[in-house]
């Protein structure tokens, strides 16, 4: 098993806490079987609170696939994590995925984030980044807050 974590990097502004907002928040993701290298052509999404039995009774995970290339059974699982104001204009892990036989490659976010006001804590929820930038108005604090230059990458763990 491998475990590779999903690196977020962006400009928070008067903005702390961004995090994927609950069990059923997609990862929406293309993924690469380590078996064959055939990588998804459409984007697949992962969800912590579903769960697949591995075969041979193995265990669970969040997605079970097998290739269409190589018919090999392949499983991927998730683990989160949250990015704090200190955080902004920094990589910081938001995810980890337990991977057997499949590698993330790429990433697609979407709806589903939250954050806090830096300041006031007023929550700001289903925040879309399919954009990479994100704004709105803080009425406690009465400033604009923001998440821009959202970018990503994949690491190692």
């Amino acid at each position: 098993m491998q475990r590779i974590g999903l690196q977020l990097r962006a400009t928070l502004e008067n903005i702390t806490r961004l995090r994927a907002e609950g069990e059923d928040f997609r990862w929406y993701l293309k993924l690469k079987c380590g078996n064959c290298g055939e990588i998804s052509e459409k984007w697949q999404y992962l969800r912590l609170m579903d769960s697949a039995p591995l075969k041979g009774g193995r265990g669970s995970a969040t997605m079970v696939q097998k290739c269409k290339l190589c018919s090999r059974e392949n499983s991927i699982g998730t683990c989160l994590e949250i990015l704090e104001a200190e955080d902004s204009e920094k990589f910081k892990t938001i995810v980890e995925f337990e991977c057997r036989g499949l590698e993330p490659v790429d990433f697609q976010p979407q709806a589903g984030f939250a954050a806090e006001g830096a300041e006031s804590g007023t929550p700001f929820n289903d925040i879309n980044l399919l954009e990479k930038d994100w704004n709105d108005y803080d009425e406690k604090t009465k400033e604009s807050v923001g998440i821009y230059e959202v970018t990503h990458k994949f690491v190692k763990c």
